[in-house]
C-alpha cells in the first residue's frame, strides 16, 4: 500500500488549526506529526502543502442523483455527481433512495445499490425515503438499520400524492426509528396549504418561476416544522433531523426545541446563505426556473439569510449540505413553462459547497474550524460515520483536502463538472479554491487534474448517530 505525506501545511479540525504534517498509509491516515516530524520516514508521494489548509474530506449528507421526479430523473448520474463533488473537496456524499406508494423498501435499496456500484468516484451512503408508511414499510426500518446500515428515514409534509406522509404516518415512523435509535428526516413544510395556494396562483394567470416561492410562504415551513418537533417529542424526543431550512420562523421552532435539550437538528444549504427570491427566482423571462426548488429562495427585504447565518454560529442550524438535485433547463426545467408547478425542483451545488462555506469564513461569518465542522465534522457524527469520516485522526480514512485559501475565482456552467447546462451560481466569485484531494488515500484531484476513477467510490454502511444530546 502507498504511503503519502502531506506536508507543510495547516491542519484544520472542528476544534483547532495548527501546523502539521499528515502521514497516510494506504487507505487511512497514519499519524500527524509536528511540522518536519516525519521527514525521515520512506514515502512514496509527498504533497506539499505549504501556505494551504489541510482539512478532512467535506461530508455532503443530502444529495438526489438518478433521482426521478416529474417524469424525467435528475441530470447527474452517479458518475458525474460523485466526479463533480470530488473537484469541489467532498470525498462522502450520502444520498436517498425512494420508496413511493405501492414499492418494496428493500426493492428499491437494491435498485439503488445497482444504481451507484461501480460508478462513484468517492464514497458514498443511503438514506432511505419513506413515500408510503405501511406496516410492511415500517418492518423494513427495522430491518435497514439492523442488516443495512442504513439508519435514516426521510419523511414530508409535502408534496401530497406523491411523498405526502399525514401526522398519523409520521408519528408510527418516529416511534419505530426511536425504537431502534435510527435518525428521522423531515421536509418540512405545509404541502396541503401550499397545493391551495398554487392552485390558486395558476386560476389568476399567475404561471411564472417567482410564483414557486409566493405560494410557498415562510410561515408555512415554520408551521410544518412547529408541528414535526411536536410530534417527535411525542415519539419520546426520538432524534429529528429537519434538512434544507430556509426560513427563520422555522429556525425559531428548532431554536426553541435545542434550548429545552431535545434531539433536534437541523441542515440548511448554501442557496439560501447567499441567493434570493427577487434576484434568482424572480429573473424574468422564465430564467427563474434555474433556481425553483423546495423549499424555496426566500425574500431579501426579510432577515432569513441572516438569521441562518447566526444560526450556523450558534449550531441550532449544525449542518450544511447541498440538497443536490439538478435539472437542466433544456427539456427538464421547460416542462413547467406554461405552469410553474411543473418545473422539476432543484438545483446544483455539490461541487461548489466547500467554496462557498469557506467564502462566508472570508466574510467573517464563520471561523475556520466552524467551515470544517458545519461541513465535514458533524455530518460525520450526525450520520454515523464519525470517526470513519470527518475527521484527520490515526485510523480515519485518509479522505484529506489540501484547500488553497489564495486560490478561487468566478464559478461559471463553462468550467463546472456537473451535468448541467448551466450552473445555479454562474458568475459568483470564491476566494478559496480546492489544491489536491485524497479519497481514502488515492489522490483523485491535483493540479487542477481529475485522476479518480468511476468505482474507487465505496458504500459505507452507517451506524447511528453519535451527535444525540
Amino acid at each position: 500500500m502507498a504511503r503519502t505525506l502531506i506536508a507543510g501545511g495547516t491542519v484544520v479540525s472542528a476544534t483547532g488549526a495548527a501546523p502539521m504534517d499528515v502521514l497516510v498509509d494506504g487507505e487511512t491516515v497514519a499519524a500527524l506529526h509536528v511540522p518536519g516530524g516525519a521527514d525521515d520516514v520512506a514515502v512514496d508521494r509527498r504533497v506539499d502543502a505549504a501556505g494551504k489548509y489541510v482539512v478532512p474530506g467535506g461530508v455532503d449528507v443530502h444529495t438526489h442523483m438518478e433521482m426521478p421526479f416529474g417524469g424525467t430523473q435528475s441530470a447527474d448520474t452517479f458518475e458525474t455527481g460523485t466526479r463533480a463533488a470530488a473537484w469541489g473537496g467532498t470525498t462522502t456524499v450520502v444520498d436517498f433512495v425512494v420508496q413511493r406508494a405501492g414499492e418494496v423498501v428493500q426493492n428499491q435499496l437494491a435498485a439503488w445499490h445497482a444504481k451507484a456500484a461501480g460508478r462513484c468516484a468517492v464514497d458514498y451512503g443511503f438514506h432511505m425515503i419513506l413515500g408510503d408508511v405501511t406496516p410492511e414499510a415500517l418492518k423494513a426500518m427495522d430491518a435497514l438499520v439492523r442488516d443495512e446500515g442504513v439508519t435514516s428515514f426521510k419523511l414530508f409534509t409535502a408534496y401530497p400524492g406523491v411523498f405526502y406522509s399525514d401526522d398519523g404516518q409520521i408519528l408510527r415512523a418516529m416511534q419505530t426509528a426511536r425504537a431502534s435509535g435510527a435518525t428521522i428526516m423531515m421536509h418540512a413544510e405545509n404541502g396541503i396549504a401550499i397545493d391551495v395556494l398554487a392552485a390558486q396562483a395558476v386560476e389568476r394567470g399567475e404561471t411564472d418561476p417567482v410564483q414557486h416561492g409566493l405560494t410557498r410562504p415562510p410561515v408555512l415551513e415554520g408551521e410544518a416544522t412547529h408541528r414535526v418537533i411536536a410530534l417527535a417529542e411525542v415519539a419520546q424526543d426520538v432524534p429529528l433531523y429537519i434538512v434544507h431550512l430556509s426560513a427563520s420562523q422555522a429556525l425559531e421552532q428548532v431554536a426553541r426545541a435545542r434550548a429545552a435539550g431535545r434531539n433536534v437538528f437541523a441542515e440548511t444549504c448554501p442557496q439560501y446563505l447567499y441567493l434570493t427570491l427577487e434576484d434568482q427566482l424572480g429573473a424574468p423571462d422564465f430564467e427563474g426556473a434555474k433556481w425553483v426548488a423546495s423549499p424555496p429562495l426566500r425574500s431579501k427585504h426579510e432577515h432569513h439569510g441572516r438569521d441562518l447565518w447566526t444560526g450556523l454560529r450558534t449550531n441550532d442550524l449544525s449542518v450544511v449540505s447541498t440538497d443536490h438535485c439538478p435539472f437542466c433547463l433544456k427539456d427538464q426545467k421547460e416542462l413547467g413553462r406554461s405552469d410553474f408547478r411543473a418545473i422539476p425542483n432543484g438545483m446544483a451545488t455539490v461541487e461548489h459547497r466547500m467554496d462557498l462555506l469557506h467564502e462566508g469564513v472570508v466574510r467573517g461569518e464563520l471561523s475556520l474550524e466552524r467551515w470544517v465542522e458545519t461541513c465535514s465534522t458533524t455530518p460525520a457524527r450526525m450520520f454515523g460515520m464519525y470517526p470513519k469520516k470527518g475527521v484527520i485522526a490515526p485510523g480515519s480514512d485518509a479522505d484529506v483536502v489540501v484547500y488553497d485559501p489564495a486560490g478561487g475565482g468566478v464559478i461559471s456552467a463553462q468550467t463546472h463538472h456537473m451535468a448541467l447546462d448551466h450552473s445555479s451560481w454562474e458568475g459568483f466569485r470564491v476566494t478559496g479554491g480546492v489544491d489536491t484531494v485524497l479519497s481514502r488515500g488515492e489522490v483523485v484531484i491535483s493540479g487542477g487534474q481529475y485522476l479518480g476513477r468511476a468505482g474507487h467510490g465505496q458504500f459505507v454502511p452507517r451506524g447511528l448517530s453519535s451527535y444525540l444530546r
